[in-house]
């Protein structure tokens, strides 16, 4: 695997973009493979119970979601060095049908003494930001 060029690339440039869906079958494979069954997830009636506008896209299924997009990008998983981010917003899944969630990844930063890079996500749902300050520190060739 051939990482991308740290010459190749420039501070704001777009290397990937990437329209995830989500919908309620995923959550229920999510749920079973990582432990988390929290009804918000999966019941309708209990979510809007709380609050929710009904079932949401599990935070870190989001999280772990996007950073896909960079490591598919990268050609390495292993290349990601960081990750970070907030949660902003939910995901809101819809019956029938599913959500859409907007991956964008720009470089924001470039160290060449380290041959790192700084890739900036921006994580929408029908426009609004979902994850907040998403980062990931990537190792460059």
């Amino acid at each position: 695997m051939t990482l991308p060029a740290l010459g190749d690339l420039a501070v704001g440039q777009e290397v990937a973009r990437r329209t995830l869906t989500v919908d309620r079958a995923r959550l229920v494979r999510y749920a079973g493979a990582s432990g988390d069954f929290n009804p918000i997830h999966w019941n309708e009636r209990f979510a809007t119970e709380v609050g929710l506008p009904g079932v949401i896209a599990h935070g870190m299924w989001t999280m772990g979601a996007a950073s896909s997009v960079v490591s598919d990008w990268l050609g390495d998983p292993g290349a990601t060095l960081d990750y970070q981010t907030r949660f902003a917003r939910t995901v809101p899944v819809p019956d029938p049908g599913q959500a859409e969630v907007e991956v964008v990844a720009v470089v924001g930063a470039l160290d060449p003494e380290s041959t790192t890079g700084r890739i900036d996500l921006t994580v929408t749902c029908d426009g609004t930001r979902v994850l907040a300050k998403c980062q990931a520190l990537v190792r460059l060739s």
